[in-house]
């Protein structure tokens, strides 16, 4: 199978911890042992978020006296991208060896007229008490919002239309190359009156940037591992329960947060819309077990899922039927 998975910044980089380099490093391994045989069994492209690097980036940079002016966010999401790459491509390489792995830096194509631009919502570095929050928002500019008990600053997300180096990524996997790729959702670019490409101000939401990938690559399936074991009918309620089974249409009726688990539901709705094939979120520690249909929220066109060989849709089939008849 041709597996999309998108590692949540979180599952990088867990609320409360410090964001030094060991700690990232040693959250990354954790993250590729749970992947490992995923690697070895199935074609696999890995996206990751980078909400909260990209946030202590941005700090560093806003508060170092030698720059002019801080590090736009375009360029800051491509550093991120160089180096959470670089921490997952060596780790998979220690923990699959010989099997070749790619780390590369994409840039994801938006809209210069979103409106997303004007309406942050996208949650970017550290989570701070609400005091913090407002007193780094009146000194820096900021706009902060609420997320779960803290808060944290926000920027615009527009909607990732296309990943520039979609063909690249398609080249290397079928080489037989694990694919790191996508890092925070991509570079956001536009292009101008020449067809140009530059960078912009903003985060693209990497499960959306996911979801069009995995769309683009023809995947038979995307999952999204985050921090939390599955999406919960009634958040924070006496009545809060776990969704195991649904179709996109379901989920869709139910109303997410649109800075935290919106994106993911839509990202995952959108591929099994366009596609047809299987999508899930869940824990990062459960992929395994998620592919299996034994945890996470699994979302199919009809809400059913019984484990890998129903989630191998048709271009699967295909894919065998051509080997076969190349074989004759």
């Amino acid at each position: 199978m041709r597996i999309v998975v998108a590692l949540g910044g979180n599952a990088l980089l867990r609320r409360g911890q410090k964001p030094d380099a060991e700690v990232q490093e040693a959250n990354v391994r954790r993250a590729v042992a749970a992947l490992a045989s995923l690697a070895v069994e199935h074609e696999l492209v890995i996206t990751h978020g980078n909400g909260p690097q990209v946030g202590v980036l941005a700090l560093q940079s806003a508060s170092d006296p030698h720059l002019t002016t801080p590090y736009p966010f375009d360029v800051l999401g491509a550093q991120t991208q160089g180096m959470i790459g670089y921490w997952l491509l060596q780790a998979l390489q220690n923990k699959v060896p010989g099997r070749q792995v790619a780390a590369i830096i994409n840039q994801t194509l938006v809209e210069a007229a979103d409106p997303a631009f004007d309406h942050p919502t996208k949650f970017v570095g550290e989570v701070y008490d609400r005091a913090a929050a407002e007193r780094l928002a009146a000194e820096r500019g900021w706009t902060v919002r609420q997320d779960g008990s803290g808060w944290r600053r926000v920027v615009g997300s527009p909607r990732p239309q296309r990943v520039v180096e979609t063909r690249l990524i398609r080249l290397l996997l079928e080489s037989g190359a694990v694919v790191v790729c996508a890092g925070g959702g991509g570079v956001p670019v536009v292009r101008d009156e020449y067809g140009d490409l530059r960078g912009v101000e903003a985060v693209v939401d990497k499960d959306l940037t996911s979801a069009v990938l995995a769309e683009a690559l023809d995947a038979d399936a995307l999952l999204v591992l985050t921090d939390v074991p599955a999406v919960m009918r009634g958040y924070g309620t006496p009545a809060e329960a776990p969704i195991r089974r649904e179709t996109p249409a379901g989920l869709r009726s139910i109303d997410f947060p649109s800075g935290s688990m919106g994106p993911k539901v839509d990202a995952v709705c959108r591929f099994v819309e366009l596609t047809g094939g299987m999508a899930a979120i869940g824990a990062l520690e459960d992929a395994n077990a998620i592919m299996t249909g034994r945890a996470g929220t699994v979302v199919t066109p009809s809400g059913l899922y019984d484990g890998v060989a129903r989630a191998a849709g048709p271009r699967l089939v295909r894919r065998q039927l051509g080997a076969d008849e190349a074989s004759v």
